[in-house]
């Protein structure tokens, strides 16, 4: 419903009765949303729920504003992402706005299926001892909280590391187990290739490894590494590169496999540029990348 308040001036500048003083025109409007709608949950949820600020100017925040599931973009073992427009109507003066968003779902039921958890969670506990001793013994609130924790990990390490300046998707909010955050899209309306797919040109080459390198070096700045990294967590929009799949961010000091996990991510990301002709030696790089933890 809207109403539009009109001028108590008549057109010849006398006054109006002053009854008539706020005239409202409401204009019905249609409500009814369809089957992969829902009204925007921005906010519906709390306000550390929502992206960090200064956000991106793209960022729909109208109360008005309705949620178009588009397809799946990705299905995995702990998450399926999908592909999400937030838009609304021009109401007024303001004028339409819309965005693409990938909403990355965790699984409730079979949580358990993300390899080598403990490991990359060491550390990790909630405050709850009741939630803990759940998913202690596996129950079905157990992996439900499990999996509220692995979405609000990667919610707080996108945060983090997109106020940092790490190239990460932008993140928009989170809401129990469902994130939000920027679509990198190829710039044609289809979702960025990962690098694993992309013959680049050497000269492109050298600038993914050189902004790879810089990205690795502010992860490990915040004491941090990707531990997955991999040519497949990375995305390849244009010219530039962007990480992604992070739920897993390792402590590197403070978890005991910290330092394994950093330089899994070194070989990994050393061996792919290699193959792609550009010599990279992973012994150099996590070298380099942890000359910024210490």
């Amino acid at each position: 419903m809207s109403f539009q308040y009109e001028n108590p001036e008549t057109h010849s500048g006398h006054r109006q009765d002053p009854a008539a003083a706020f005239v409202f025109a409401f204009h019905s409007v249609n409500e009814e949303l369809g089957p992969d709608q829902r009204w925007s949950t921005w906010l519906e949820v709390e306000r550390g729920c929502r992206g960090p600020e200064p956000r991106p100017s793209w960022v729909v925040t109208e109360q008005a504003a309705i949620d178009t599931e588009l397809g799946v973009l990705k299905t995995g073992k702990e998450a399926d992402v999908f592909l999400l427009e937030r838009a609304v109507e021009a109401i007024g003066d303001n004028p339409a706005k819309s965005s693409l968003l990938a909403a990355k779902r965790y699984r409730t039921e079979e949580h358990r299926n993300f390899h080598r958890s403990a490991s990359y969670a060491e550390g990790r506990r909630t405050r709850n001892s009741r939630d803990n001793r759940a998913v202690a013994k596996k129950t079905a609130h157990g992996r439900g909280v499990a999996a509220g924790q692995w979405a609000h990990a990667e919610w707080q390490a996108l945060n983090r590391l997109w106020q940092a300046g790490v190239p990460v998707p932008y993140p928009v909010q989170v809401d129990g187990t469902e994130l939000l955050m920027e679509f990198i899209d190829d710039g044609e309306g289809g979702a960025a290739p990962r690098l694993a797919q992309v013959r680049p040109s050497r000269e492109l080459l050298g600038a993914y490894f050189e902004q790879l390198r810089e990205g690795m070096r502010e992860l490990a700045r915040a004491g941090l590494a990707h531990g997955d990294l991999s040519p497949y967590n990375v995305l390849a929009q244009a010219e530039r590169i962007v990480m992604i799949d992070l739920p897993q961010v390792v402590d590197i000091v403070g978890n005991p496999k910290g330092m394994d996990f950093l330089m899994r991510d070194c070989h990994n990301m050393a061996t792919w540029f290699t193959n792609r002709g550009l010599e990279v030696d992973e012994q150099e790089l996590f070298a380099d990348v942890l000359t910024m933890v210490f």
